[in-house]
């Protein structure tokens, strides 16, 4: 029986895959032309599975040499020839391997040197399409010799595009990072110095295209693997609608889909419906998975990448692409971030969800935050009371804190409210915030309570109309999400006379009801 896999390369008659073919065609396409490129994409995206996938759909006109650095002996980077000969050797037994007969011609060569291998290269590419496709490249990436192996196959390009002498017809690397960038990261880090006349930033991997096809899963790619398990399983489930509500959270990255079918299918007993893929979310946000450890790592040993993070999420401020910026780069390589137009935003939702949690654990153990609310008052058979939890919360706010730190409330007191908030509902829900309605001024936040869901906007108080327009947007987005109940919490720095107040009041706006609160500050 077929099983959702999240370990290694995902395989046909063993694990249920979203139908990818049309990716696939799109990167044969660009083998085709011949265009050398690299797929680089984060973590557990998928890179694998499609290397595999492409040396199946790709015709038999072409030699197909696979192989992956990760696991290579490291003493076929110490030298120039080292690396030649066991390139060549890694070459013969990958073509061995895979029964093509052109190992013959790689198999007990002696090859001492870039020159050698250049020779070699020229004459066994003749007459052969030869494509060559090397998996976790960036794990011998910061390696001089392998900046020399680039540079030689970049120069072996440009010959073979001057109708001047043969080599692989496609070259396909995949890894994390950006190889096309590995020598300035090289000569920052102190381990490479340029030669008489070398420019710092010719790439060793300019002739390499872009490559632009979308490796996330689509809400149609989502539906085809439900689709194959529906299958084996009749559950009845809406393809639909729980293709819908996974793609919601993940914003399609690989590994995350199928985390939540495997959770759904091994821990929920098969609830294959809308609120099953949000326990399904609840249970991996305190799960530890080699992902959820990088996440934590990256951001702790990148502080730049962390600040970009926590202005977008926190502070909710716009941040703009520019391809200068090394700290948004990086967090698009880690998958943290992404591009829409030329805006960053958070990855996906349940990225976003983990970049909170750790902030506000950051806030906790900074003691900026110490409201203590029971659980035991605010939860009652499972049910929770968001007024009552709201009430004390505004009535308690200001007791923590003392003047000299209202410029940090003004920056930071939404975050303060899920720190207060979060504790209340672990263990029977979680929260997200609508990345499409945050703003410096307003923070909506969703949160999922066993069966009961609350929509919260948070705002800071800029003025009457300003408070109207709220009320309005808030009723807007409650009619957008067939709700007719809400919460408006309101932070007020206008008047010393409001510091420590706290008002609360039910109010009918547009059809709607909505639990009012301002808090003075």
């Amino acid at each position: 029986m077929r099983k959702f896999n999240l370990t290694g390369t995902c395989i046909p008659n063993k694990h249920y895959m979203a139908d990818t073919s049309d990716k696939i065609k799109a990167i044969m396409d660009l083998v085709d032309e011949g265009y050398y490129f690299t797929i680089n994409r984060a973590r557990q995206y998928g890179k694998t599975t499609t290397f595999a996938l492409l040396v199946k759909a790709l015709p038999k006109e072409y030699t197909i040499i696979r192989m992956s650095f990760q696991g290579v002996d490291e003493v076929m980077f110490d030298t120039e020839s080292t690396f030649c000969q066991g390139f060549v050797n890694l070459c013969a037994d990958k073509l061995e391997s895979s029964e093509a007969p052109e190992a013959n011609q790689w198999q007990n060569q002696v090859i001492k040197d870039f020159t050698q291998l250049d020779k070699f290269l020229t004459r066994v590419c003749k007459d052969k399409k030869y494509v060559l496709m090397i998996d976790e490249v960036d794990k011998s990436s910061n390696n001089k010799v392998f900046l020399k192996f680039l540079d030689k196959l970049r120069e072996k390009y440009l010959q073979r595009n001057e109708d001047e002498g043969f080599t692989f017809h496609s070259v396909i690397l995949a890894g994390v990072y950006d190889v096309r960038n590995v020598k300035i990261k090289m000569i920052n880090a102190g381990v490479y110095q340029l030669q008489d006349g070398e420019k710092r930033i010719q790439s060793p991997w300019n002739i390499a295209i872009d490559f632009k096809v979308d490796m996330s899963f689509s809400i149609k790619e989502i539906s085809s693997m439900l689709q194959e398990y529906e299958n084996d399983h009749h559950t009845g489930m809406n393809i639909e609608a729980v293709a819908n509500e996974i793609r919601y959270y993940t914003n399609g990255y690989p590994f995350l889909v199928s985390w939540i079918c495997s959770t759904i299918e091994n821990e929920l007993n098969r609830d294959w419906t809308d609120n099953g893929v949000q326990k399904a979310i609840k249970i991996m946000l305190v799960e530890r998975t080699v992902l959820v450890d990088d996440i934590s790592k990256n951001i702790h040993n990148n502080p730049d990448l962390k600040e970009v993070i926590y202005k977008i999420t926190v502070l909710g401020e716009d941040i703009s692409y520019n391809h200068l910026d090394v700290a948004v780069d990086l967090g698009l390589t880690f998958g943290f971030l992404m591009k829409q137009g030329n805006r960053i935003l958070i990855g996906n939702k349940f990225f976003e969800i983990i970049f909170y949690d750790y902030f506000i654990i950051e806030m906790k153990r900074s003691g900026k935050s110490n409201i203590k609310t029971l659980r035991s008052d605010v939860i009652t058979d499972n049910k929770f009371n968001m007024e009552l939890a709201i009430e004390k919360f505004g009535k308690h706010y200001y007791e923590m804190y003392s003047d000299n730190v209202q410029k940090f409330l003004e920056k930071e007191c939404r975050i303060l409210f899920l720190t207060y908030l979060t504790p209340l509902i672990n263990g029977g829900g979680f929260y997200h915030v609508e990345t499409e309605t945050r703003d410096e001024r307003r923070m909506d936040i969703v949160v999922d309570f066993f069966d009961q869901q609350f929509i919260i906007e948070l705002k800071i108080w800029y003025g009457d109309n300003a408070h109207d327009k709220a009320l309005d947007q808030i009723a807007e987005y409650l009619d957008s999400k067939h709700k007719d109940t809400g919460y408006l919490i309101t932070f007020d720095f206008r008047k010393k006379d409001n510091i420590g107040k706290a008002k609360s009041e039910w109010i009918e706006h547009n059809g709607k009801k909505i639990f009012d609160t301002m808090i003075g500050l």
